[in-house]
């Protein structure tokens, strides 16, 4: 498995709990657990693929200005988390929050693995997209 599999396997995952957590309502355990799910899925998500895909990419000319923009989307990401967490979720405007959310990260994604994953495929070697997706899926595995 290469890193970009890895990374792929973890964006379906919030891509689905995304489109759970907009189709939620009021202030229900579902609703809850659900919201839960995502900010650790995005938590750590994050913090693998900062350390084990974005750090090599900043080392490089090629990939260093998407590599920063991504991670500034995940502070866009946590913010919004935050946002949602200081809200009540029957509020009116929690789902019009999570639906920006859900928004940010599909693009997120999508942006990732349609330009940034081409810019990566051609500065990183076979061994590292193989080394970084070891790497990944470990700590991955550790903090799930």
């Amino acid at each position: 498995m290469n890193i970009f599999e890895a990374l792929r396997q973890e964006h379906e995952i919030q891509r689905e709990l995304v489109d759970k957590l907009t189709k939620t309502h009021g202030d229900t355990e579902e609703r809850k657990k659900i919201f839960e799910q995502l900010k650790h899925e995005l938590k750590i998500h994050a913090d693998a693929e900062e350390r084990h895909f974005y750090v090599p990419l900043m080392k490089k000319d090629l990939t260093q200005g998407k590599a920063r923009h991504s991670v500034a989307e995940h502070h866009e990401m946590d913010e919004l988390i935050e946002k949602l967490e200081d809200t009540e979720m029957d509020a009116s405007n929690w789902l019009k929050l999570a639906k920006e959310l859900a928004h940010i990260v599909i693009h997120h994604l999508d942006e990732e693995e349609h330009e940034v994953f081409q810019m990566a495929g051609k500065a990183l070697t076979d061994k590292q997209k193989i080394s970084l997706a070891e790497d990944y899926n470990k700590e991955i595995r550790k903090t799930r």
